[in-house]
């Protein structure tokens, strides 16, 4: 992936004087690579990095950067600040995405980014609106033609266990995970750990450590 990182960044320093489409094109690709690498690693403080520059090229390429793209750059930065510990800064973009008024578009991330919304709330222990959002979330994906395995199993959890006997959490943590772990096996069901690496965070309520920590440790173990 350093390599891939590398090439990209040649080309994208020479990208400007081809054509202004190709810049843009390499700059979602250059981005995309340097964000999923954060992720892959662990990495997700050092990564806080990156976001300025998004921000400003996406400010800068606005009128020629589909909404698509915008809505996944949102969700990464949202994924880095939540990796990270920062959940009050992954909610502040993970509400640019909910109140894009963009209908079906993506809803794969318009549901991902309300669980992780859903999450980061609970992360803050805003308990009260856990329990509105909990039915917010609901709604929305009651609207969606299929639910993974996954996805079910992760909202069967939050309805039942976030607004519950908080000595009664890390148990449910564990059944989750435990449950979750015999559902990934399925090629199909893991599709939605590219968005969402639910297991690692069970795992860092389980052992109580930073999600950052258990990602990285699982990184270097290979």
């Amino acid at each position: 992936m350093n390599l891939e990182i590398e090439n990209l960044e040649q080309f994208y320093a020479q990208s400007s004087t081809f054509n202004e489409n190709l810049e843009k094109q390499t700059f979602v690709y250059l981005y995309t690579a340097k964000l999923n690498k954060h992720f892959l690693e662990g990495t997700f403080t050092e990564g806080l990095e990156l976001i300025k520059p998004i921000e400003t090229k996406l400010g800068q390429y606005h009128q020629y950067i589909d909404i698509h793209r915008v809505l996944v750059f949102y969700y990464k930065i949202a994924s880095l600040y939540f990796g990270s510990g920062d959940n009050e800064q992954a909610i502040e973009y993970l509400n640019k995405i909910i109140n894009l008024k963009v209908g079906h578009l993506r809803s794969d991330i318009q549901c991902f980014a309300r669980l992780l919304h859903l999450i980061a709330h609970y992360e803050l222990d805003n308990l009260q609106l856990v329990e509105h959002l909990i039915k917010s979330v609901y709604r929305f994906l009651s609207k969606m033609e299929s639910l993974d395995a996954v996805l079910t199993q992760i909202f069967e959890f939050l309805k039942k266990s976030l607004s519950s006997n908080p000595h009664d959490v890390k148990k449910s943590f564990v059944e989750l995970r435990n449950k979750l772990e015999i559902i990934s096996t399925s090629k199909y069901n893991r599709r939605s750990y590219q968005y969402l690496d639910i297991v690692s965070w069970l795992d860092s309520k389980i052992e109580n450590v930073a999600v950052e920590d258990v990602i990285r440790r699982k990184f270097m173990k290979g």
